[in-house]
């Protein structure tokens, strides 16, 4: 058990989280109101193995150092991963809730995910395998790389972009699009990377926000099979956005000639292979400061206005380096796939700059998971011999539901490691990515963090930390957190709340791009003097943190808060069901009932004897009170292209309001699919 590992392991931890640091215990005073009910006990543990606790590149012994000093840590690591230009005279300033890490120093950040890697002369390593929807490939060097992010810089320069400016970038998952954000980096022109399924008023949105003078996108990429066009989006989004002076055009469904569907304006847009192939081979990096934008990226809010979340330089490649290595335990040998889109911040910090900076081989692809058959990763998997698997929870019970034939078509021998982001995982989940997809020998490191945090905080360290299914265990070495009650005092182990941070960390946001006062209300007002991320969890009694989803998705049933993923996890765990979401509905007798929708398993017929299994399948697993009033079995559930399940729009289904924005969908007609059905719900 991880609280036998010594002093200097997670019982450390859990003892300094109880007090018992250099820091005046925290007293736990009564609660004004109810805190999230910890309802749901898992109590399986997986240690590590010898064997892979003799190679692992985390030791134990980082949590004491880190709690020793954790300026001095972060100030180590800055000294050791980056190569500067100017070295820093300072480690952390701190007004709160403003940050400034390693003050004094300037760097560029292209210089050290590629140009330092080439001169030690690791040129010929693999950057990226590149794999399209529809087969093509490419591999693109740390030399390729060097080239053409310079010459694209080169063209940025040639189109007016200069040190400061904006960059949108709206790209599918090719390779030109970590090339465009190294190419900004290069010259300290900051970037906003919007995610190619967002729709023209979402681009526009963000581009007047920041005031970007070029649009790079491309023609369209590939989808399931299907063509899905972006430069008509970004034409629409250029006309209501009067900064834009200039849009770049890549041509992926051309294959690097000119699409005919494409209609370009003379003047304003310049296709990537005419510009950019011209250009000059050698672009010397723009030294920056450590706390120069790096980039913005925006949530994405359907009824209020986007936050422009704004990462700086230093402390991002500092946090998003040394998380990368450790967490993934990081060989020069590996072949590393994290499976996201570069749209959202998992790419951005766990594909392109933590990988990058550590010269890491890794794999992009372009598609989906099921094109053009449900074995697609694991033929990736197989055919580059990827040792690392970094995937969402959403994709892992997709594969769970349509069974284990498919990976076992394929030699995943090669995996050493997994990894689960973007939403807690329920255990049964765990469990079938460990022993179908991992053999039961692969450690699994279950992460949390957010946008705004710009580096995994809490996670597993492999090698070290013995785990639980569906636990993220505990905060990375140097990151304080606690779970807390409604009036800030930190809960008891064995009780749930609301997840807060104590103190700064490298990778932390900035701020909001224009809005410093928005940046306070909305995540240091909640609790005084602590960053509140908006989710909910609780800790075990042996003080491993169990995330609960965010606290919008908490129900009060009959004076109880339950968290949603809770019971969920419960549902997932009966072998009928491959996933499930859970909303609350209003309910007259109880305030709110629970309402889940389910998906089968591949074999599993739907029915009222079903139905009536899987409520006391909760009933039996929680609490009575837990079960669900509402139980509607639907063939899929609404989510982004990301995976992201958008339990705002199964609430509206729920209570039948009208639906508000649906073009992040994957699929736009699931959400009618529901609806239809919704009447068939009720016990």
């Amino acid at each position: 058990m991880a609280r036998e590992r010594g002093p200097d392991g997670p019982a450390a931890y859990n003892r300094r989280s109880n007090g018992k640091t250099e820091e005046p215990p925290v007293s736990v005073e009564p609660q004004s109101a109810p805190a999230i009910e910890n309802l749901l006990s898992e109590n399986r543990t997986f240690p590590p193995s010898a064997e892979f606790a003799a190679q692992a590149n985390a030791r134990a012994s980082l949590y004491e150092e880190a709690e020793r000093d954790f300026v001095g840590f972060w100030e180590r690591q800055a000294r050791e991963r980056i190569s500067w230009d100017t070295p820093f005279t300072t480690g952390l300033e701190w007004d709160l809730p403003f940050a400034k890490w390693f003050g004094g120093g300037t760097l560029n950040i292209t210089y050290n995910c590629v140009d330092r890697h080439v001169e030690r002369g690791l040129g010929d390593k693999i950057a990226y395998h590149w794999v399209g929807e529809p087969g093509d490939i490419r591999t693109l060097t740390y030399a390729d790389l060097m080239r053409e992010s310079s010459k694209a810089a080169n063209a940025l320069k040639a189109l007016g972009v200069r040190t400061g400016d904006r960059v949108a970038i709206y790209l599918p998952m090719i390779p030109e699009l970590p090339i465009a954000m190294l190419a900004c980096a290069r010259i300290g022109a900051p970037h906003t990377v919007v995610f190619g399924g967002f729709s023209a008023e979402a681009l526009s949105d963000r581009i007047n926000d920041c005031g970007a003078k070029l649009i790079i996108t491309a023609d369209g990429g590939w989808r399931r099979g299907k063509e899905v066009l972006l430069k008509p989006a970004a034409d629409a989004a250029a006309a209501a956005a009067p900064s834009i002076e200039n849009i770049l055009v890549v041509s992926r469904l051309g294959a690097g000639e000119p699409h005919a569907g494409t209609a370009m304006t003379a003047g304003r847009d310049h296709w990537w292979h005419e510009l950019v192939d011209g250009q000059s081979e050698t672009c010397p990096p723009v030294p920056v400061d450590s706390e120069h934008m790096l980039y913005l990226l925006y949530t994405s809010g359907t009824t209020a206005k986007p936050k422009g979340i704004l990462h700086t330089t230093a402390g991002y490649l500092v946090g998003t380096s040394f998380t990368h290595e450790m967490i993934f335990d990081i060989k020069p040998d590996d072949v590393y796939w994290c499976a996201a889109d570069i749209g959202w911040v998992t790419g951005h910090s766990y594909i392109v700059y933590g990988p990058l900076a550590n010269a890491t081989t890794g794999v992009i692809y372009e598609g989906a998971p099921d094109t053009p058959g449900w074995d697609r990763f694991w033929q990736i998997v197989e055919d580059y011999k990827v040792t690392i698997l970094y995937t969402a929870p959403t994709a892992i019970r997709a594969f769970m539901k349509q069974g284990p034939e498919f990976p076992a078509k394929h030699d995943l021998s090669s995996l050493r490691l997994l990894g689960s982001v973007g939403e807690p995982i329920n255990p049964e989940a765990w469990l079938w990515y460990q022993q179908v997809i991992g053999a039961g020998r692969t450690p699994v490191v279950d992460t949390w963090w957010q946008t705004e945090t710009g580096m995994i905080l809490i996670t597993p360290l492999p090698g070290v930390t013995t785990t639980k299914p569906g636990s993220a265990t505990f905060p990375f070495p140097g990151i304080s957190a606690d779970v807390v009650d409604t009036d800030g005092n930190s809960v008891p182990f064995g009780g749930g709340g609301y997840l807060v941070l104590k103190r700064p960390w490298p990778a932390m946001l900035r701020g909001i791009y224009g809005d410093p006062e928005r940046f306070k209300q909305t995540y240091w007002s909640r609790f005084p003097g602590m960053y509140f991320a908006g989710d909910g969890a609780k800790r075990d009694e042996e003080g491993y943190f169990w995330l609960l989803g965010r606290v919008d998705d908490v129900m009060n049933v009959a004076g109880h808060r339950m968290s949603t993923t809770e019971i969920e996890s419960a549902l997932v765990s009966h072998p009928s069901v491959a996933e499930s979401a859970v909303v609350g509905k209003n309910d007259e007798l109880t305030g709110q009932a629970v309402f889940a929708f389910v998906i089968l398993k591949a074999g599993q017929e739907p029915s009222d004897e079903l139905a009536k299994t899987l409520r006391e399948h909760v009933s039996k697993m929680i609490s009575p009170i837990a079960r669900p009033k509402f139980l509607l079995f639907v063939p899929d559930l609404p989510k982004t292209r990301s995976g992201k399940i958008m339990r705002r729009l199964l609430r509206d289904i729920a209570e039948g309001r009208n639906l508000g924005d649906t073009t992040t969908l994957a699929d736009t007609g699931v959400v009618e699919t529901i609806r239809d059905n919704t009447g068939r719900a009720e016990d």
